[in-house]
């Protein structure tokens, strides 16, 4: 009996989840599960022709070019030293605060998330800035880790934004507005960590004391260490804003101006040659992911799944509201068993024609999306940013790591519902700059 189309695309996406539960790679699966869907489809020759030519076709997109560029910020800030100027002038300004150091942990976090373009990257080098301080302090293992397994996931909304990249090649939006749009929502993200941190602080002293005892001076003699970060956010954005660069321009720009600082801060060819490694390997890894399911979107496309599933969605007798708020249910269940950008890259050709048919921006989709994502890289038994603190930190048990990153998922969820109840929050900006 000959297969429909609708059969195909249903066996194949059941067959692709099949196998990412059963431990094979997502860029694996989704490569053979698209591949063998063509080819059903559409015949051997034909298929075979169409995934042949999807790596290279999507390789030479201009738009992928910004990808290693925001990653090799990211590394060569870190090894040129900046974070841990970041990390004290956070602390002598924020210190006095219930749980002072947890919150100054945010903010530099925060900070270097704007010239870095990893997650994974920012936990892992605050893991060695940051938590050594608070435990120095007197701080709680848990609060120290979670709070610097969280405050790596604002790296996926304050640009440059590896995650927002991906996204835009995914659903064709505008890389720009995409990077402008993430600026409050990182700022208001940041703000619910804060709540967070003191509310717990106060309930329990004992998981973080204020650290008194800066004086004025101190803490403007700590600001020339933050320039350089400063420097370079004005850089690129100014790029951006005034024409002179595209994106990827501005990220080749902001690439080179961190290199000049590193530099003139002593790198030598070792750090260097790690950070060009680093950003190779970390490069590879999501082209990989890329190519594998760009071919499975291929056969969804042939199947006809995104349309179909875009008219059941939009036919069911529910608030619009009602339908978002469940499909973040599935991203949080996806993300308990996937990768950031492996879910994205999966559910983004399905859900995405739905969303837009029921009249969400796709700007304000795309950060919402990425907010999920970054809640993914706290949530077990995937949690990557709890992992990363837990390999850096071996004193402290992956299980006090997690649980010490509850507290933040529940402040990553309250961001959410101000996204949700007032969009304008995530479309303003793009929409004045960018008009």
């Amino acid at each position: 009996m000959e297969l429909t189309k609708d059969a195909i695309g249903l066996i194949g996406c059941l067959a692709l989840i099949v196998l990412v539960f059963a431990g094979v790679r997502v860029y694996i699966a989704a490569a053979l599960v698209g591949l063998a869907g063509i080819v059903a489809i559409i015949g051997w020759k034909a298929g075979a022709g169409i995934v042949g030519t999807i790596p290279h076709s999507k390789s030479v997109n201009y738009t992928l070019s910004v990808l290693p560029l925001f990653i090799l910020i990211g590394y060569l800030a870190y090894h040129a030293g900046i974070t841990q100027s970041l990390f004290d002038a956070a602390k002598k300004w924020m210190g006095w605060m219930p749980g002072g150091l947890a919150i100054a942990t945010v903010f530099a976090v925060a900070a270097f998330s704007a010239v870095s373009g990893a997650s994974t990257a920012a936990a892992a080098v605050f893991a060695r800035v940051a938590i050594p301080e608070m435990l120095k302090a007197g701080y709680a293992k848990r609060l120290a880790a979670g709070v610097v397994s969280a405050g790596g996931t604002l790296d996926a909304l304050i640009p440059p934004s590896v995650i927002m990249v991906v996204y835009a090649i995914i659903v064709e939006a505008s890389v720009g507005k995409l990077i402008i749009a993430g600026f409050l929502p990182g700022l208001i993200s940041a703000l619910c960590y804060t709540l967070i941190i003191v509310v717990w602080s106060v309930i329990d002293p004992t998981v973080g004391r204020p650290i008194r005892g800066f004086t004025w001076g101190e803490r403007f003699a700590s600001l020339p260490g933050t320039v350089p970060v400063i420097g370079v956010i004005v850089i690129i954005f100014s790029a951006m804003y005034y024409g002179w660069a595209t994106p990827t321009e501005a990220g080749a720009l902001g690439a080179f101006v961190v290199y000049v600082l590193a530099l003139f801060k002593g790198m030598r060819w070792k750090p260097f040659n790690d950070a060009l490694l680093e950003t190779a390997k970390l490069t590879v890894m999501i082209f990989a992911i890329i190519w594998g399911i760009l071919i499975f979107v291929r056969f969804l496309g042939f199947a006809g799944v995104p349309e179909k599933f875009s008219e059941w969605v939009v036919s069911l007798p529910l608030p619009r509201v009602i339908i978002m708020i469940g499909i973040l249910g599935v991203y949080l269940i996806l993300g308990c068993f996937m990768d950031a950008i492996g879910m994205m890259l999966l559910t983004l050709p399905v859900v995405y024609p739905a969303v837009i048919k029921l009249g969400y921006d796709p700007i304000w989709f795309g950060i919402i999306v990425v907010k999920m994502a970054g809640v993914c890289l706290l949530t077990p038994p995937i949690g990557l940013n709890c992992f990363v603190v837990a390999a850096v930190r071996p004193d402290i048990p992956l299980s006090t790591v997690f649980r010490g990153a509850l507290p933040f998922v529940i402040a990553d969820f309250l961001a959410i519902a101000i996204f949700l109840a007032w969009p304008e929050s995530i479309t303003w900006l793009p929409d004045q700059i960018m008009k």
